[in-house]
C-alpha cells in the first residue's frame, strides 16, 4: 500500500533543498501557504553550505560556492535574514606570467596605488585609466539590470531603451566579449583580468559567437548594482542557516533524506520509498536536466549541461611568499588572485581543453576567505596565523573527467592547479599547507564529477545549464505568472525554482524568489 504524506494536499511541493528552495519556501510560508521541501541529502543548502573537510581541524569552509554578489538586499530584508556581507578592499592581484616578480594590484581604496601597480608591469599608467574607464562605461548595465532582477521579466527592447546607450548595448549584448575588451584595453594582462568574469564555470573563448561568455560576464558585473563580490561572515553556511531558519519559522516543512523518484505534471511527487506528496504546484529546485528525468513523461533535454571548473580548498599554516616583493601577500590574497589568466592564456587554455587535454598552464583564481572573515577558523588556528585558500580553475570541461576513475582525474587536475600556482610563488604551495592530526595535508579538490555525484548537478554545471539573458525576447509570451517570472516549464503546474530558472545562477536566491512570486499569483495570493 502506498503511503501518503498527509490527508490533504500542500499548496506547494518543492523538490530539492538548495538555497533557492529555502528562499521560495520562506516566501510562500510567510504568505500563509502550506509548503514542503523534499531534499535527498541529510541537510539542506545544496552547494551553499559550510563544512569541516578535515577531521580534527577546526576550519569551516564554504565547500562549493564561496562569494556573494547577486543576493539582493530586497530578499535579505524581506525574509529578515541575519547575515553580514563584508566588502573586500582589494579587487584583484595579477602576477605578470612573463615575470611574476611584478604584478597588478587593484586597490579600490587607492587609485594612485593601482595606477602605480599597472605602471610597474606595463611601464605607464595609461592602461590603469583605460581599465577604470572600461568598468565605468559598464556601470550603467548594473544600474539598469540589477534592480529589475526581483521584478517580472521585461522585454529586450524595453531594457535596451532604458539603458539608453546603443553602442554599449552592442558591445555587451550583441558582439563577442573579446571585441570590446580589445577595443577598450591595450594589454593582454588587463584584458585577461576582465575576461575572467565571463568564464567562471563557463566553457567559452573570448570570441565565442554563442555569447556564453558575455552572459556570464553580465551576471558577474551587475551584482548589487556595483558588481562587487562580498564575503559572507561565517561562511556560506551562515547564509543557508539563515534561510533555513526563515523558512522553518514561517511554517514551512523541510524534509531531508527524502529522495524524489518521479514527478507527475498534475502535482503528485513520488519518493523513492513510495511515499506520495501532493501539491497544487510543484517547484523544481533541481536542474532542468534532472527535472526532465523525474517527470512522468520522461523527455530528455536537447543539450546536456557541462560544467567547466575545478575547485581546490586548502588550509595553510601561513600565506605563501610572492615573487613580487612590492606586494604584501595579505593584500594579494584578500581579493581575487589571478594566475595565468591573460587573454591569450585563457583562449589557449580553451583551445587545449576543447582538444581533450588539461590546460597547461591551468588558468585559475584564488581568494582567502579568512583574511576578510577570520571567524571560519577556530581560536587556535587564528592565533597560529593559519589561513584558508580557495582555488577555482577555469576551462576544465566535464568531458575531461567524465567516465574516468575519480581519484586519477582529481589527482591530475590538482597537480595542474598546483603547478600553475607555484609558477607565480616564491615557494611551493605544498610547503605552506597545514598538516592535520592524521598526518595528511589539508587540501581537497572537487571536480565536476564530484559535484554531479554529491549534489546531483548534471555534468557538474554550477548554473544547471546555459545562462540566459535577464530579460524576455520581444516575441516571448509573458501572459502567465510562470512566464512573467521566468520560471515556466512545459507543464503548467511545474515551475523552475533554482539556478536553471531565468536569471538563476550563483548564490542569489533569485530563482527561489521568482518561483515564489509566480506561485503566489497562481494561487491567488
Amino acid at each position: 500500500m502506498v503511503a501518503e504524506d498527509s490527508a490533504r494536499s500542500h499548496d506547494v511541493v518543492i523538490v530539492g533543498g538548495g538555497h533557492n528552495a529555502l528562499v521560495a519556501a520562506a516566501y510562500l510560508a510567510r504568505a500563509g501557504r502550506s509548503v514542503i521541501v523534499l531534499e535527498r541529502l541529510d541537510h539542506v543548502g545544496g552547494a551553499a553550505v559550510s563544512e569541516r573537510p578535515w577531521a580534527g581541524v577546526d576550519a569551516r569552509l564554504s565547500r562549493y560556492s564561496y562569494l556573494v554578489s547577486l543576493l539582493p538586499r530586497r530578499i535579505i530584508d524581506g525574509l529578515g535574514l541575519r547575515i553580514q556581507l563584508r566588502r573586500r578592499r582589494y579587487s584583484s592581484y595579477t602576477p605578470d606570467p612573463a615575470d611574476p616578480s611584478r604584478g597588478i594590484l587593484v586597490d579600490t581604496a587607492d587609485a594612485a596605488a593601482t595606477a602605480a601597480s599597472f605602471a610597474r608591469v606595463l611601464g605607464d599608467t595609461a592602461e590603469a585609466a583605460r581599465f577604470a574607464g572600461f568598468y565605468d562605461r559598464i556601470g550603467p548595465v548594473a544600474k539598469v539590470l540589477f534592480p529589475a532582477m526581483t521584478e517580472p521579466l521585461r522585454h529586450r527592447s524595453e531594457v535596451r531603451r532604458e539603458l539608453g546607450d546603443d553602442g554599449l548595448w552592442e558591445d555587451v549584448f550583441e558582439k563577442p566579449l573579446g571585441r570590446v575588451l580589445r577595443a577598450s584595453l591595450d594589454s593582454d594582462i588587463a584584458r585577461g583580468i576582465a575576461l575572467t568574469d565571463g568564464l567562471i564555470g563557463t566553457f567559452a573563448s573570448s570570441d565565442d559567437e554563442t555569447l556564453a561568455q558575455n552572459r556570464c560576464f553580465v551576471y558577474h558585473v551587475i551584482g548589487g548594482g556595483t558588481g562587487d563580490w562580498d564575503v559572507p561572515v561565517g561562511g556560506m553556511g551562515r547564509v543557508t542557516g539563515e534561510l533555513e531558519r526563515a523558512a522553518r519559522e514561517a511554517g514551512a516543512t523541510l524534509r531531508t533524506n527524502a529522495e524524489v523518484a518521479s514527478i507527475d505534471p498534475d502535482g503528485v511527487v513520488t519518493l523513492a520509498d513510495g511515499t506520495r506528496v501532493h501539491g497544487s504546484i510543484v517547484l523544481s529546485g533541481v536542474g532542468p536536466a534532472v527535472l526532465e528525468r523525474l517527470l512522468a513523461d520522461g523527455a530528455s533535454p536537447d543539450t546536456a549541461p557541462e560544467g567547466a571548473q575545478i575547485k581546490v580548498n586548502m588550509l595553510l599554516e601561513r600565506l605563501p611568499r610572492l615573487r613580487d616583493t612590492n606586494v604584501d601577500p595579505a593584500a594579494a590574497f584578500a581579493g581575487t588572485f589571478h594566475i595565468n589568466e591573460t587573454m591569450t592564456q585563457l583562449d589557449d587554455a580553451y583551445a587545449r581543453a576543447a582538444g581533450g587535454a588539461v590546460p597547461d598552464p591551468l588558468p585559475a583564481e584564488i581568494y582567502c576567505h579568512s583574511l576578510t572573515d577570520p571567524s571560519i577558523l577556530g581560536p587556535e588556528l587564528r592565533a597560529s596565523g593559519a589561513q584558508t585558500l580557495t582555488l577555482f580553475g577555469l576551462h576544465v570541461p566535464h568531458r575531461l573527467v567524465e567516465g574516468r576513475e575519480p581519484d586519477a582525474a582529481r589527482h591530475e587536475l590538482l597537480e595542474a592547479a598546483q603547478r600553475s600556482l607555484d609558477s607565480v610563488l616564491a615557494e611551493p604551495i605544498a610547503d605552506c599547507v597545514y598538516i592535520g592530526p592524521d598526518g595528511e595535508p589539508c587540501i581537497e579538490a572537487r571536480t565536476t564529477a564530484d559535484l554531479e555525484e554529491a549534489l546531483g548537478m548534471t555534468g557538474g554545471d554550477i548554473f544547471h545549464g546555459r545562462l540566459s539573458w535577464p530579460w524576455a525576447d520581444d516575441d516571448e509570451d509573458l501572459s502567465t505568472p510562470a512566464r512573467r517570472w521566468g520560471v515556466a516549464t512545459a507543464h503548467e503546474r511545474v515551475l523552475m525554482c533554482g539556478s536553471g530558472s531565468r536569471r538563476g545562477g550563483a548564490v542569489s536566491g533569485l530563482g527561489g524568489h521568482s518561483a515564489a512570486m509566480a506561485a503566489l499569483e497562481m494561487l491567488g495570493a
